[in-house]
């Protein structure tokens, strides 16, 4: 290796080309837009236009987990405890599995833009903004958490000081992120999990032929790289987590965000379905490394050297192991390709997780509790400014908080014990909650999971689950060097059994609830959230302004949350329409109906014509003529308002592309419909009597004709002097 002072000069320099390459990819992207009619600004930026094609789809999709930390995590987990317990390929992968099955089409199709629209549908603005508050730390944290293991990696690995390491890599990923938006995001996957596929595998066979690694033996296999479970409640401790990382990695704004930028339904689950494949396959190379580094004597390898001999390899450098076997087991030109890989995928790991984070708050936050009326434009510009804010408190903890995995430990645990079963809910069953429910349940979740304590953070518990085990000596020697409390371990699952008892209490307590009220034993004046009996009318949410988007629905009401699926007469893009053929069926239908006089105010003008009304006459010569007489009658024009009942809703207004073709459309139809109708009259005025016919104007106002009555005995008395 070559140095300056104590930096290594080459891992420098392959991280410096690695980041401009991310960052070039990542403006490069920027400039590109969707060609979808209807787009608004808005998904335009947080969702790429809903325009991400299969082959980004597979990449992006795949980076929902795959990056610094899952592939740094997975060789760590692999050298300290065995493969048994590397839970994490696996546990993801199930999860974007039974994402795809139960959430992705239902998600998709009804044009949500993030993971926390169907709850403030269901719960209400206000308790969506209190969900908001889970899934925001753990975006934050997690962003944090990388960054502070980028840093930690540079300073240990490059000898490069750690706060102008993660500084200027936050900046980078802020600033495209901030630019572009989600399709930076989406190509700079692409070069990420390139980069960790090809610079990893490349290292893995100089790695193992170093002249310090073993050669792994059938035994070895089995005791170093298997490990054991241990039995007991350590198997109920092991099916906790394996469960938290099946059903607490669902509900996740980075996995619903590709979701939702998918072009239809049907590929947003089928991505989800390839990328729990490429979960797994990505996951090989740093299995391998983990198992290169446990077969590995360090004593003849530089770092020993490097760290004057300090051997075993401390807990606290593991974390770095990955870097640690490119560093010191493979040549420096090997090593430029995997150190720049790898501190590329780490600093792009967290831009996904800053654009989710900003995104949440400026739809769901901003938009649906402050400011309803806000336009699409300053939506966006909130967002932009969130991007920032979100990337600077996530560099800060970095630098500034030595625990945040714990913080991020703790609200993924959040994540899985209280938004899953809420999303789950709203999702599939509806009917059976309400604000009601989720507050308590929110509650419910975590209470008991604070009292489980965390000790990553050092928070004690203030109950002992059956199963606690207490601190190892050796936990209790190392705490009391550090100067701490050491703390002993949960093995019993209270955070699978937080989770099932606040599914259980959102059906509960909403149904619970709803009888209450429905049975007056409690008076809807106590309906605080106003989602049982106490609902605001039709008139008063019809009063709000037009702009927003409702929040509280009725159980017939289907939002529509995408603009392309607002688009009039009932032309919904999704993946029932093959997206090829999407903006021309729009198109189509409109005019179609509007050819055909179809209603945009849902006015209908019906023109009576009564040919069969003909009087017999006799004129002077005795011959007998049929007389056709035609007429519209003011009182046969009517308007049929078929709005459904109990229907509350606020339409979001269409895109000034949108309004002006619709406008076009709405007046070559009424033009069409006035000519036709003009047609129709001057016809109609040819059968008229002689001396009756006129201007149309004089036509539509003069009534029905008919003879009187005096006219009528005239004609007869006329007709009996010929006769005589």
């Amino acid at each position: 290796m070559e140095f300056i002072g104590d930096i290594d000069l080459v891992g420098l320099l392959s991280v410096i080309i690695f980041y401009f390459l991310i960052l070039g990819v990542g403006m490069w992207a920027a400039q590109k837009k969707s060609n979808v009619e209807g787009v608004s600004e808005e998904e335009e930026t947080m969702l790429a236009g809903r325009n991400i094609g299969m082959f980004v789809g597979i990449f992006t999709m795949t980076a929902t987990w795959v990056g610094g930390g899952y592939i740094n995590g997975t060789a760590e987990i692999v050298f300290n405890d065995g493969l048994v317990w590397c839970q994490a390929p696996f546990g993801y992968a199930l999860s974007l599995m039974l994402g795809g099955i139960f959430f992705a089409n239902k998600m998709r199709t009804k044009g949500y833009v993030t993971m926390l629209d169907p709850l403030q549908d269901a719960y209400g603005s206000r308790m969506g903004g209190l969900l908001f508050l889970p899934a925001l730390c753990g975006e934050v944290f997690w962003s944090a958490g990388i960054l502070a293991a980028l840093g930690a990696t540079l300073a240990i690995i490059l000898q490069v000081p750690l706060d102008p390491a993660v500084g200027i890599s936050a900046l980078i990923a802020i600033l495209y992120t901030w630019i572009g938006g989600l399709y930076s995001v989406a190509y700079t996957d692409v070069v990420q999990l390139g980069c960790i596929a090809v610079g990893l595998w490349i290292c893995i066979p100089f790695a193992w032929a170093h002249p310090a690694v073993a050669d792994i033996q059938l035994t070895d296999w089995t005791e170093k790289w298997i490990g054991e479970i241990g039995g007991g409640w350590w198997n109920a401790y092991y099916t906790d987590y394996f469960l938290l990382l099946t059903f607490g990695g669902i509900p996740w704004q980075v996995y619903f965000q590709r979701v939702l930028s998918s072009k239809s339904a049907k590929k947003a689950e089928t991505l989800s379905y390839i990328a729990a494949f490429g979960c797994i396959l990505m996951a090989v190379p740093p299995v391998l490394i983990g198992g290169i580094a446990k077969a590995t004597d360090w004593n003849q390898t530089d770092y020993a050297l490097v760290h004057h001999g300090v051997l075993p390899i401390p807990k606290e450098d593991t974390r770095m192991i990955l870097p640690m076997v490119l560093q010191y087991l493979t040549p420096s030109f090997i090593a430029f390709f995997g150190l720049g890989a790898v501190s590329a995928a780490v600093m792009s790991s967290a831009d996904s997780s800053v654009l989710s984070a900003s995104s949440m708050f400026a739809r769901n936050v901003y938009k649906l509790i402050f400011r309803q009326n806000a336009s699409e434009t300053e939506i966006v510009w909130v967002m932009r400014v969130a991007i920032f804010v979100v990337g600077g408190m996530a560099t800060v903890m970095a630098l500034t908080i030595p625990t945040i995995y714990g913080l991020w430990a703790l609200c993924s645990d959040l994540v899985y014990v209280i938004l899953f079963p809420q999303l789950l809910m709203v999702v599939h069953f509806k009917d059976y909650c309400n604000t009601y429910g989720s507050l308590f349940a929110y509650c419910l979740g975590l209470f008991i999971r604070l009292i489980g304590g965390e000790k990553l953070i050092k928070l004690p518990p203030l109950v002992y689950f059956p199963g606690y085990q207490e601190p190892t000596a050796e936990e209790i020697a190392e705490a009391a060097e550090k100067g701490t409390t050491a703390f002993g371990t949960q093995l019993f699952p209270f955070r699978t059994v937080a989770m099932v008892l606040s599914l259980i209490s959102i059906i509960f307590i909403s149904i619970l609830s709803t009888w209450l009220f429905k049975t007056k034993r409690l008076d809807k004046s106590w309906d605080i959230f106003r989602c049982v009996v106490n609902v605001p009318d039709d008139q008063a949410q019809m009063n709000e302004s037009d702009d927003g988007e409702m929040i509280g629905m009725t159980k017939s009401e289907v939002k529509k949350y995408s603009a392309v699926d607002e688009i009039s007469n009932g032309c919904i893009t999704s993946h029932v329409i093959p997206e090829e053929e999407e903006d021309e069926i729009c198109v189509r239908k409109r005019k179609e109906s509007l050819s055909r006089g179809g209603s945009i105010d849902k006015v209908r003008r019906q023109v009576s014509i009564d040919p069969a009304a003909q009087r017999k006459s006799t004129c002077s010569d005795g011959s007998d003529k049929l007389r056709k007489q035609t007429s519209v009658d003011p009182a046969d024009v009517r308007l049929e308002d078929k709005s459904a009942p109990d229907v509350k809703r606020r339409i979001r207004p269409l895109s000034k592309v949108d309004r002006r073709e619709s406008l076009k459309q709405l007046r070559q139809g009424i033009k069409e419909g006035v000519q036709e109708v003009k047609e129709v009259l001057r016809d109609a005025a040819d059968h008229l009597p002689d001396g009756h016919r006129g201007s149309i104007a004089s036509i539509t106002e003069r009534p029905r004709y008919k003879k009187l009555e005096k006219d009528i005995k005239e004609s007869d008395k006329e007709t009996k002097q010929t006769e005589l």
